[in-house]
């Protein structure tokens, strides 16, 4: 469990995080609720020129008591067809755990370390929607469909991005 000053220190450092976004960089961070710091809404909106184009999908950064030196979870709470996110919505990226990749695919450098930001997560988020990975799926459907019935995939991902813009 995480002393006072260190989940102090975390909050701090999480907070000034929330300021330094803006729409433009294609996310929008704050506060779910402001009385707890470890539990954010991130609004990540589509990239521009891929499948996700136009769609504004919403999840919930939640943050550990020892954060930064362990990774934020990340779980879409719009709808999402994407090979790197479960059907719960949790999202599946290489920077999230710590340590060597078991399955081989990542160096340890390219995954968590206390020096990864909110932003450089959902980067790492925005930069998945572009470029699935499905060597390693979250959601076996769906790489199924990235891999095999591109038409079908289309058709999920413009559904998902149809119903997050009826949310708004």
């Amino acid at each position: 469990m995480a002393t006072a000053p260190a989940r102090r220190a975390s909050s701090s450092r999480s907070s000034s995080e929330i300021s330094r976004t803006t729409p433009s960089m294609g996310f929008q961070l704050g506060f779910v609720d402001d009385s707890n710091v470890f539990e954010w809404q991130v609004t990540i909106i589509g990239p521009p020129e891929t499948l996700y184009d136009g769609g504004y999908f919403n999840a919930i950064m939640s943050f550990p008591q020892n954060y930064p030196n362990s990774p934020p979870t990340v779980r879409f709470t719009s709808e999402m067809w994407h090979p790197n996110v479960y059907p719960d919505g949790r999202v599946c990226i290489s920077i999230h755990p710590p340590g060597d990749d078991p399955n081989g695919y990542e160096l340890a450098s390219e995954r968590w370390t206390p020096v990864h930001t909110v932003e450089s997560i959902v980067l790492s988020i925005i930069s998945m929607l572009s470029s699935p990975n499905d060597e390693s799926p979250a959601n076996i459907e769906a790489a199924k469909d990235w891999r095999e019935k591109q038409d079908e995939f289309k058709k999920k991902v413009r559904r998902a991005v149809r119903k997050s813009q009826e949310m708004l």
